[in-house]
């Protein structure tokens, strides 16, 4: 296990492999990469960009924007799905790339990034600063910001039944600030301090390479929500700890992509909230529980899902 105190800052290598993965971006994945330029003046930059096969015109900004990085520094790999294999396969697409690229060359950090963040100048160079600033450190997530500037609550625990029972009963909502009842969502934590944190969110995740290589893939059990939460899991296993990095802000335009098909993300998050409590909560007595909470699950997801379905069916009357 690392030493949860053990300040040795490291330089940190000229390099940086980012992977981005695109569905219907058209509107955001420009700004994304035009603010990557000033983000990391410093450093070579390894694009993996994988499109889920967007049908708007996302295929086309990357086109343009790409053209407009300085290729002395920007190194872009794109890959064009024919269909939509899911967020997580497609991160696993561009992890298959690195680590192609790794056997033949020198091993970069790894940042995850959603193509709906815009980057501000030197982010990307402090927060790799930050990263090889602590040995223990394996992984750092700066502080997410919408587009207005107000602070998104980014950080959680990891979940467990009790968190769900909390959810499913409504309690969480009811007492939104006990450390208790509001546990996996971090009801005492005010984003505003540097902090060793279970599960960041995922939209912008800077990794050690050897930690990518000791974690490996992102569980594609997970085709959406809950990869991140349990790629971070397997982090802390590993021994290494995730760090909160607030002095770094990235501005993060929340669940554009995902909006777009509220319905089916409903469904597959609740349905993801299950399959990771079967992954880690698997005694014989959270077994018998985590099939008590499956049909309550499936029942919750039909009761939020419904308003959007039939928004669904409404509009496609109408037309």
């Amino acid at each position: 296990m690392h030493s949860t105190s053990n300040f040795s800052p490291i330089s940190p290598p000229p390099a940086v492999a980012i992977i981005i993965v695109t569905f219907q971006n058209a509107g955001e994945i420009a700004a994304c990469l035009r603010s990557l330029v000033a983000a990391a003046p410093q450093w070579q930059v390894q694009l993996f960009l994988i499109d889920n096969a967007s049908t708007d015109a996302t295929r086309q900004a990357i086109t343009a924007a790409s053209a407009e990085l300085p290729p002395a520094r920007f190194h872009i790999d794109v890959i064009a799905n024919a269909a939509n294999v899911g967020f997580t396969r497609a991160v696993n697409q561009g992890l298959e790339r690195y680590f192609a690229q790794r056997k033949r060359g020198e091993a970069m950090p790894v940042m995850f990034l959603n193509p709906d963040t815009i980057l501000p100048p030197h982010s990307l160079a402090a927060l790799m600063e930050k990263l090889y600033a602590f040995t223990e450190a394996g992984v750092i997530a700066p502080q997410l910001i919408h587009p207005d500037g107000r602070i998104q609550a980014s950080c959680r625990r990891f979940p467990t039944q009790w968190d769900l029972f909390c959810e499913l009963s409504g309690l969480s909502r009811l007492f939104p600030n006990s450390p208790i009842l509001n546990r996996w969502k971090m009801a005492a934590f005010d984003h505003q301090h540097s902090a060793a944190v279970e599960q960041p969110q995922g939209a912008c995740l800077l990794a050690k390479p050897e930690v990518v290589q000791q974690v490996g893939w992102w569980d594609e059990r997970f085709p959406i929500f809950f990869s991140d939460v349990d790629w971070c899991k397997r982090v802390w296993e590993k021994g290494w700890q995730i760090r909160f990095e607030p002095s770094v802000q990235i501005v993060h335009a929340q669940g554009i992509s995902v909006r777009q098909v509220r319905a089916a993300a409903i469904w597959s998050s609740h349905l993801s909230f299950w399959r990771y409590l079967r992954k880690h909560e698997n005694t014989r007595r959270q077994k018998i529980l985590n099939w008590i909470f499956g049909p309550l699950l499936a029942a919750a997801a039909c009761v939020r899902a419904f308003p959007y379905w039939f928004k669904n069916i409404f509009t496609a009357n109408a037309h």
